[in-house]
Formats: C-alpha cells, structure tokens, sequence
C-alpha cells in the first residue's frame, strides 16, 4: 500500500508557501471578478450560471420555457416592457401655506425641494394659463409669477394681478395656496375663487366656438373651475366636513376633462370614504379604477388589501395560522397584500412605523419612496383603525421578496420593478429625509465565501512565510488527520476482498 507519509516528508517549507500563495491569488482574482459583476449587473456570476443554466441542465428544465410562460402569464405584453419612470402630481398634496410653511417655521428645514416646485410651476403654467392671455396684464403677470423662487415676490405678484382685475382665479388659487396660513384662510379664499372662476366659465362657455383662441380660454376656464372645486373638498376633508367632501369628491369624477386626469380625484375619494368606513363605497370606487384604465397606484393597490384584511384581521393569529393552515378569506388577503408590496415595496415600512413619516411632496414616482409617504401620511390611521391589519401586514409583506428573488428582471403580478426610482425620489424627497431603495443589492452568498476564502489564504500564505517550519508540521498533521478515514476504509475493503483482485484493479 502506497505510504503517504513518505509524500509527505518529502515536502519543502517552500511547496507550502507557493501552494497557499497561489490558491490565494487565484481567490482575490475570482473575488475581484464577483464585486465587478456584482456592480454591473446586481447579482452574482456564479449564482446567475448555477441558477440559470447548471440547475435546469440537472432538473432537466428549460430556463428559457419558463421564462416566456412566466410572461404571458403577466398579462398583456406591455407589462413585460419595463416603463420610464414618470412623475406624478400627489392626489393628496398639502397647501404651502397652511401645511408646509408651518412645518418649515417648527423645525428650520425645507419640506419641498426646488425641483418638486418646479414641477408644480409647470403643472400650474399648463393648466391655468392659455394663447388668449396675450395683452391681458393680470395673467401676464400671473405666468411669471408661477416661476418665481421666493414665496414672497409671488404672492406680491398675485396681489398684483388681482388689483389689475378682481376675477383672475389664478390669483386667488395662489393666494389660497401660499398666502392662507390656515386651511379656513384657504377654504375662505378658495370660495371667491370659485365665484370668479364659474363666472369666466360660463363667459367662455358662450363664446368657446368662435376661434382656436376661445377654445383655448375656455379650456383653462375648465381647468381652473375643476382645480378649485378640487381644492375646496380637500379643504371639507381637512375640516372633518367628510359628506360635504365625498359629494364635492365624486361630482369631480364625473366631469374632469382628460387633461385633469393627472389629478388622480378618485384617490381623493377613495380617503374621505374610508375615513367615513363607509367600505362598500371604497369597493365600488376600486371596481371601477382597478381595470386598467388608469395607472395603478399604491392607493389602488394597498386600498384593496386593507378592505380585504379587514373581513379577517380581528380574528387572526400566525400561530393558529401555522397550525391549521390559511382560511379562503385569509389566503385572498395574503395575496392582497403581496400584491401590494409588489407593486411599491416601500410603504409597509411606513405603515409598520419602522421608518419615520415626513410631509408627502406635491409630486409622486409610481412605485417608489416618494409615492409610499404620500399614501401612508393620509392612510396609516386607516391601517391602525381596523384591529389586526397591521398584524396580518406585519407577518406577511416580507414574503413578497422571497417570492421575487429578482424583481428587476420580473414580475409575478406586474411589470419589472424600475431601475430609475431611487435618482428621481432623491429630487423629490428633501435632503433630511433617509430614501428608501428596493431592492437593496445586497452581497450573494459567493462574494462573501470568496472573500473569506481569499483572506484565509492569503493569511496561510503569510504564516507560511514567516513561519515554514511550524506551518508544515501542522499542514502534515491536518493531512494525516484528513485521509487516517481513507486508509481505515482502503484496510476494511483489502482485509474484505481477495488480494488478486487488488493486483488486478492496480495493474488496471
């Protein structure tokens, strides 16, 4: 029998130093590959060729099948085109004067960023201004007045304009909105608002059919009547007037023209019923929007899984759950909710108050931090009034990320979570406020093996150096102790078998 001990002596201090050496030069360059990967492309090298390709080659599955099954069953084939990401105006924007001055006064920080308001100037320029404004001095001044930085000079601006002609809306709009530092100031405001603008409105209603230019004034009529009636039942609902605001809320629905729609109203609706518990309403106003015909929002989404909570929230229990298994009703809440953080994963943090609320923006990104805040600053206290929601919540949203081990490849119920939320919430979210980034490119489990393997090589290589002597005799007493279970089991199958089939397999 070959004797290893012999192999063994016969090793120089310097074979010990030039095999640790070199498995640890060939560790740092595997790792060095790995984190350059991990940067391109989020994942690892390694994981992606054993998932992608060594796992279906052993199960004797095509990778690529089901790939092209999983998207079509997405839906339609837009939603396997990852979408830019678009701002939006926030449903529930607060006024500047009553709610974020405030707050700047209380606390010396900004809670809007410029490019956030600037947004809001560009909004206010589309909609309330038009062609026919050429040579009328009150909404001349009114266009410049949108653009200006300091809340001053634009209030001035509008008192301005209304003392050139007392039935400007757009002037009252920014009055209510910068000046009022109270939301009855507002709501007072907001009311000669809407007398001037029915009155323009049904001016240019006669008149709409006589130019381009008509039409386009009575256009921006439509859009400043609309603006304010919007405006004046977000007033109702701060007051606690919730009838008067649900009614204001769904006439609106009925009458916004399609450029409006970036107003999202029946978000607002969807608030001030829940507010009133009156949920077979909130059913109603989501069977409506919830069919594709609008952009889905975290409200939309979120609304549904709380309605759906709610029918077993109160009696829930995870550890009854565990035991017996999920129920119909808690297995379509569950699916809600996953759903839900699917679509923006960032608000059960929010709504689990393991991240503080700030003031939401006056524009919103689909999907991403900036969205979560707007929706969970209005909808939280929704969430902690039905007992056991934010248990359910609490025991189920984490799952979602197990289930989408990639979400920027794919979607179970939607499309691709976008690369670009985490740049544009930055711009929209004031410096004080911690972002929220999903996913998190967290280090694979192969990056970190290879980097512990390089570093325990590297450190072998430098005992080896520094100490050949005693590192040899320890590398032959490890390899002794490793292969005393290889020779115990080679005696038991020579002492078993016939020695001439031993010389046979040898000559073999």
């Amino acid at each position: 029998m070959w004797d290893s001990s012999m192999f063994l002596s016969t090793l120089t201090p310097k074979f010990y130093v030039a095999l640790t050496g070199t498995s640890s030069l060939i560790s740092g360059l595997i790792l060095i590959f790995e984190w350059w990967y991990f940067r391109k492309y989020g994942t690892s090298f390694i994981e992606q060729v054993s998932l992608n390709h060594i796992s279906p080659w052993i199960s004797g599955v095509d990778n690529t099948e089901n790939t092209t099954n999983n998207g079509n069953n997405n839906g339609n084939s837009t939603q396997n085109n990852i979408p830019e990401c678009k701002v939006w105006r926030n449903p529930l924007n607060l006024y500047r004067g009553a709610e974020y001055q405030r707050f700047y006064w209380a606390t010396n920080k900004e809670p809007l960023t410029y490019y956030d308001m600037n947004l809001s100037a560009q909004d206010h320029q589309t909609f309330f201004t038009c062609e026919a404004d050429v040579g009328k001095p009150e909404y001349e001044i009114m266009q410049t007045a949108w653009r200006e930085r300091n809340p001053v000079v634009r209030i001035k601006a509008a008192h301005n304009a209304l003392e050139k002609n007392l039935e400007c809306a757009p002037a009252y709009i920014l009055l209510a909105e910068e000046e009022a530092t109270t939301i009855t100031e507002a709501e007072k405001i907001l009311k000669q608002a809407l007398k001037v603008a029915d009155l323009n409105y049904r001016k240019s209603q006669a008149l709409q059919h006589q130019g381009s230019l008509m039409e386009s004034q009575h256009r921006r009529d439509t859009n400043v009547l609309i603006y304010i009636k919007r405006r004046l039942a977000m007033c109702a609902r701060r007051l606690g007037k919730l009838k008067e605001a649900v009614k204001m809320f769904r006439d609106l629905t009925k009458e916004v023209p399609p450029i409006m729609n970036v107003l999202n109203i029946h978000e607002n609706l969807i608030e001030a019923l829940l507010e009133m518990q009156a949920f077979a309403d909130v059913q109603a106003v989501l069977a409506r929007y919830d069919d594709g015909s609008v952009p889905r929002s975290a409200t939309i989404c979120y609304t549904s899984a709380l309605l759906k909570t709610r029918v077993v929230a109160e009696k829930f229990s995870p550890d009854i759950a565990c035991k017996r298994g999920l129920t119909t009703a808690e297995m379509a809440a569950v699916d809600a909710i996953h759903r839900a953080v699917e679509f923006n994963p960032h608000v059960p943090k929010y709504l689990l108050e393991m991240k503080p609320l700030i003031l939401p923006p006056e524009h919103i990104l689909k999907r991403g931090d900036s969205e979560a805040i707007a929706y969970s600053f209005f909808n939280l206290a929704h969430w902690k009034q039905m007992e056991g929601a934010l248990t359910l919540l609490h025991c189920t949203w984490e799952g979602t990320f197990r289930m989408l081990p990639y979400p920027l490849e794919r979607g179970h119920l939607f499309f691709p979570y976008p690369t670009c939320t985490e740049c544009a919430d930055r711009e929209l979210l004031p410096a004080f406020h911690e972002v929220s980034v999903y996913p998190k490119k967290e280090l694979p489990f192969f990056i970190i093996f290879t980097a512990g393997l390089c570093s325990f090589t590297a450190l072998l290589a430098l005992l080896t150096h520094q100490y050949p002597e005693p590192m040899g005799v320890i590398a032959r007493s490890i390899l002794n102790w490793l292969s005393s279970p290889v020779y115990y089991v080679f005696e038991k199958i020579e002492n078993l078998l016939p020695t001439y089939l031993l010389q046979m397999f040898a000559r073999v």
